[in-house]
């Protein structure tokens, strides 16, 4: 019964319920139904999500991995290429020209003066006085510094002391000498002391002359306290000052440098390929920078008659007249020979020379490759020279060639324009 005065009661709300007004049925509302628990979600579906993240991970690796090895390799390749085309030099050519050069050579030569002199005390002492500076001009036999000797004045005085007694001596030895002798006549006196007699004068005379020799070299290094210009010429240096400490013959110091210079000598090193065109008498024309526009004209006085194996060249002196002395010592000059006119010959620009041991070369480029060729040279005018043998017209030859160009080697090639004419 008590179930049934439940269901009854419940119709009863639902009616009234349903008989409401509808607005009041609006503000009426059911009750809410108690929430249900969450359910998880399945572990197949997480474990799925972190295979796929793997993946994904493992193909951006692999991607970045492929993307440098072959970034590497395209660098390794055009690394190769540069190598390659590197490891191939490009070089200047230019061909042989038929040319004429003037038939005189031009060479640096040392100026130096035609006597040159150092000059040294030859006593001990003290410079008193001096009376030449540089750049002064003497004449022979002009008194040029004046040297204290006291010591040597003292020595001197001894030794003329000492000639006087050994001149006493003398004079006594020779009196009793005489005396002996003249006693022996008589029998007087025995031989053997009439001999002791003789002897002793001759030693005395003896020892006269050895105290007259040590008086005459000790005047003759006191006639050296005066020193007197040798020859004509010009102070270059002055080495000395007044109250200097002088040591005849052992200081390495001169006390002055004396130069003629109102004829100076050129010392030329001429190429062993123009020492037979150097005779002794010839002219030959001298220019200095100083004097530009100037000719100066010397004479081949000599040569050594050698050629220095170090250099292969021909010392050769040229002797040129200075009365003004407008060339100095030491000036560099450029001496000018004339040589035989040998008529046109192939030139080269010098800078295709190679200096080497195994002789003078030049470097060719025939198919490609290089070739070292040995060449003479008939005549050297500085920026170009003559070559006499071991070139043709056609020949490609190498310009500013590096030292270590060898025969064989693979080169490219630049056109340059022809050696040119001088």
């Amino acid at each position: 019964m008590t179930n049934d005065l439940h269901e009854e009661q419940a119709e009863h709300e639902n009616t009234d319920t349903t008989h409401l007004d509808p607005d009041r049925r609006d503000a009426v509302k059911p009750a809410p139904k108690p929430a249900m628990p969450p359910v998880e979600k399945p572990k197949r579906r997480s474990l799925a999500a972190v295979w796929i993240a793997l993946m994904l991970l493992a193909i951006a690796i692999a991607v970045v991995i492929i993307a440098g090895v072959l970034s590497r390799a395209a660098a390794e390749r055009t690394l190769a290429a540069n190598t390659k085309q590197a490891a191939v030099p490009i070089v200047s050519v230019t061909h042989p020209s038929v040319a004429r050069l003037s038939p005189e050579i031009s060479l640096p030569g040392n100026t130096q003066a035609y006597v040159d002199t150092p000059i040294f005390s030859r006593t001990d002492g003290y410079l008193k006085s001096w009376y030449f500076d540089i750049g002064a001009r003497v004449k022979k036999g002009d008194l040029m510094a004046v040297i204290e000797t006291p010591e040597l004045d003292e020595q001197l005085q001894v030794a003329q002391a000492q000639l006087k007694s050994s001149q006493a001596n003398l004079d006594l030895a020779k009196i009793t000498s005489a005396r002996y002798q003249n006693l022996l006549k008589s029998n007087s006196v025995s031989k053997q002391e009439t001999d002791q007699a003789v002897s002793d004068a001759a030693a005395k005379e003896a020892a006269v002359e050895a105290s007259e020799a040590s008086v005459r070299r000790l005047l003759q290094l006191q006639s050296f306290e005066r020193v007197y210009a040798p020859f004509d010429g010009v102070v270059t240096v002055r080495n000395t000052d007044v109250g200097q400490l002088v040591q005849g013959g052992s200081s390495p110091n001169s006390l002055f440098h004396l130069a003629a210079i109102d004829t100076v000598r050129v010392f030329v090193p001429v190429p062993e390929a123009y020492a037979a065109a150097i005779r002794d008498g010839n002219k030959a024309t001298l220019t200095l920078d100083e004097y530009p526009g100037r000719v100066f004209t010397g004479t081949i006085a000599r040569n050594s008659s050698a050629i220095d194996p170090s250099t292969r060249t021909l010392n050769v002196e040229v002797d040129v007249d200075n009365p003004k002395a407008e060339i100095l010592p030491g000036a560099y000059i450029f001496v000018h020979f004339k040589v035989p006119d040998e008529g046109e010959s192939l030139t080269l620009p010098s800078n295709t020379l190679l200096f080497r041991s195994a002789g003078l070369q030049v470097g060719l480029v025939r198919d490609g490759r290089v070739q070292l060729v040995p060449v003479t040279i008939a005549h050297d005018g500085g920026a170009f020279v003559e070559i006499s043998s071991g070139l043709e017209a056609s020949d490609l030859v190498i310009l500013d060639p590096s030292d270590s160009l060898t025969t064989g080697q693979q080169v490219e090639i630049k056109e340059a324009s022809s050696a040119g004419k001088k």
